[in-house]
């Protein structure tokens, strides 16, 4: 790569992605790419109804199929030991499958066929016939939505801080109720997983999947095995925005599968099954409530959700969660309730809940500041939280005020109209709009090991994911600005579950968690070497690192190090913070939006690595974009089946959707969150982005949309 080679001080800013050569001459293996010996493949075989039982299997005519090895029902399944029910335990929640004959969703895998081709599998897969005793099913929320429960756990009981509903006393109030649909997942790598058992007590996996210590307990869990004994690899996943978060169903099959014919399996989705069977943002109607007095000050809040969940297992996020804290209200309260339908189980989608609730949040906001006739900016600072009201506790860092006054330079706010439609670029209507996001600057707990060579080079491993942003890079970074060793002679190995211990890639905690461990071991590294160089521990004068190892004699010098938090997050609230601005160009004949320009300006501490963070920052907008414009799943209720579970019908934005994008960082360090100062960003590169198109489309038009997507049947 042209650009590695860099002064330490410039490695954050000009550094390029370590694996992207890899990725973009194909050397990069994904997980459907690693070759065995006597490798068969596996297909599933779907319900064709939404809810009831299976009567009856007919597999003869795919057990005679060319190139079958076995057919796998509910009826003839080597039995999975955690699954079976332990009078000790409370009962293991989840969808099993071929555990019993119970269908809770259309699309629902009743059998798995496993063949010595993909062709030959999906062929045989089309020759099952089942019978079923159906019954009432329901996939319709809205008309379910009196049937919302208060999920079980506690932890979304009512909030209440001051007076319940002091908003409807205010003099100026703003009631609006708002609508999510189901949006899905679609990486660019399907759901695989090949799974091959190396002994009767050992297996080895290579999966897709977020966090391979967490698939590594849940398969151990699932067949009762030494933990050391599974091994999981997946050193590359082609994107997953939370869909790769929890081990499937799907996976314990296919390692299943693999035990009962001894052979190699691999199970590759398709795109179909990609929509149904690994989670989805699910369908939210949101209620805010806002009052405030004619200057613009809130009297309270009020913020209400029902979201879906599925019939046979719960879940739940934080949609009402953001309402609490950004910004400055004496009074708030939040409900939240979730909806069973006869569907797959929802699961946590970039910004999980949070980015749901702001599109709700940031609308209303937006709703006020006309009804006030004050600009929208002007009413976030008014109502500015100095404090974490939520938890009565002090940030940690918080510069948000900073983002709107550079969103607003940069997007050009000063040319918006106040008086919505009446500004046009030829036919079309212009308008701005901004939208704001927080979410939780988390860490927790990981290792991370270190390894110097006598030729200088470094090897650090730590058994992280990387879902795309770039965390090989961010490490390598940090290495190579701790110990001064050119970025090219560091490397960085993840993906592999006999690494040391870290976290699943999600809630936008990599940097700061896996980030620290590195820090901590490169630090503790460069002790030790210093100790060998006869200095003291804290010398910070350059070491000739090769010669210290050569005089010792060594072969290398290795140092593993773990890393976590205090009581930092009990004297602080940490937050990574977001200002979204958007330009649209809407048609008025037509009903087109376009979004011009897109602004993001972000408070997440200290940047380690500018360009992926760049980049990170333009995937959430596009996710945003999607959000707004063009995403919905839609159900046939009839049969309660999906009827655009595929890429012609279900509409993600493409190229020619997307702007000029501008991601503008505050980069100042976070004191208390981590020894590094960085907050995450891949949460927050989302949360916001729905709304402020949204807002941007009520002032180029004055038509207010609320039930997303924009889409243009709403506007003309």
């Amino acid at each position: 790569m042209e650009d590695i080679q860099l002064k330490n001080d410039e490695t954050a800013t000009s550094l390029n992605r370590v694996d992207g050569r890899l990725k973009v001459t194909g050397a990069a293996k994904y997980s459907a790419e690693y070759k065995f010996p006597g490798l068969t493949y596996a297909v599933l075989v779907p319900a064709t109804i939404t809810s009831g039982t299976i009567t009856g299997m007919d597999t003869k005519a795919a057990e005679r199929a060319p190139g079958v090895l076995a057919v796998i029902t509910h009826l003839n399944a080597q039995p999975v030991p955690g699954y079976q029910p332990d009078p000790s335990k409370p009962q293991r929640k989840g969808l099993k499958l071929f555990f019993d004959n119970q269908v809770f969703f259309n699309g629902q895998p009743i059998a798995l066929v496993v063949a010595d081709s993909f062709e030959r599998a999906t062929f045989a897969a089309s020759l099952i016939k089942a019978t079923y005793q159906q019954q009432p099913f329901e996939t319709n929320f809205n008309k379910n939505i009196n049937k919302g429960v208060t999920p079980n756990g506690g932890k979304y009981t009512d909030y209440v801080r001051g007076e319940t509903d002091a908003y409807k006393n205010a003099p100026i109030k703003v009631e609006q109720e708002y609508t999510l649909p189901t949006e899905v997942h679609n990486p660019m790598e399907l759901h695989v997983t090949t799974a091959t058992w190396d002994a009767p007590d050992k297996v080895t996996v290579y999966t897709k999947t977020q966090g391979v210590k967490n698939s590594q307990k849940a398969i151990a869990e699932a067949f009762k095995l030494d933990i050391n004994n599974v091994q999981i690899n997946s050193r590359f996943v082609g994107g997953a925005f939370g869909s790769a978060l929890r081990t499937w169903p799907h996976e314990i099959a296919t390692v299943q599968a693999a035990k009962m014919v001894n052979r190699p399996v691999r199970l590759m989705f398709t795109r179909e099954q990609q929509f149904t069977l690994v989670g989805y943002r699910p369908h939210t109607i949101q209620k805010i409530g806002l009052g405030a007095t004619p200057d613009g000050k809130l009297v309270g809040m009020t913020h209400e959700s029902h979201s879906q969940t599925a019939v046979y297992e719960e879940f739940t996020e934080g949609s009402v969660n953001v309402s609490r804290f950004l910004y400055a209200s004496p009074n708030a309260n939040t409900r939240y309730k979730v909806v069973p339908l006869n569907a797959g189980v929802p699961a946590p989608m970039r910004g999980p809940g949070e980015a749901t609730g702001s599109f709700a949040l940031e609308s209303a906001l937006d709703e006020l500041s006309y009804a006030l006739n004050i600009d929208p900016i002007e009413l976030r600072l008014r109502n500015y939280a100095d404090t974490d009201m939520e938890r009565n506790l002090p940030w940690s860092s918080k510069y948000l005020k900073e983002c709107y006054q550079l969103g607003a330079q940069h997007i050009g706010w000063d040319k918006r109209p106040s008086k919505p439609a009446s500004l046009r670029d030829g036919e079309w209507l212009v308008g701005y709009g901004i939208g704001c996001g927080a979410f939780g600057a988390y860490r927790s707990r990981a290792l991370a090991k270190a390894k110097l060579m006598p030729d200088g080079s470094l090897n650090i491993q730590s058994a992280a994911s990387d879902i795309g942003p770039g965390t090989g890079t961010a490490m390598v970074i940090i290495a190579s600005d701790i110990l001064g060793i050119p970025a090219d002679k560091i490397t960085f190995d993840l993906g592999d579950s006999s690494y040391p211990q870290a976290p699943t890639q999600g809630g936008s905690a990599t940097v700061s968690t896996v980030g620290s461990a590195v820090h901590d071991v490169c630090i503790a590294l460069k002790q030790k070497l210093n100790t060998l160089a006869g200095k003291p521990e804290d010398d910070t004068a350059p070491v000739a690192y090769d010669n210290i190892l050569k005089q010792h004699n060594l072969p290398y010098v290795e140092v593993t190090k773990e890393s976590q938090g205090a009581d930092e997050n009990k004297k602080y609230s940490m937050y990574s913070f977001s200002s979204h601005f958007a330009q649209v160009l809407v048609h008025p004949v037509t009903g087109v939006v376009k979004v011009k320009k897109i602004v993001a300006v972000v408070d997440a501490g200290k940047i380690v690595s500018m360009k992926t963070a760049r980049s990170q920052m333009i995937g959430g907008a596009v996710g945003g974009i999607g959000m707004a414009l063009t995403e919905e799943m839609i159900f046939d209720h009839r049969y309660g089946r999906y009827v655009n579970n595929n890429f012609a019908d279900y509409h993600v934005p493409v190229n020619a959707d997307i702007p000029q994008m501008e991601a503008i960082f505050i980069d100042k360090p976070d004191p208390y969150v981590n020894p590094l100062g960085t907050k995450g960003i891949g949460e927050i590169s989302l949360i916001g982005v729905a709304a402020a198109v949204a807002n941007a489309v009520y002032n180029a038009t004055g038509k207010r949309v609320r039930d997303l997507p924009i889409t243009p049947d709403k506007l003309i």
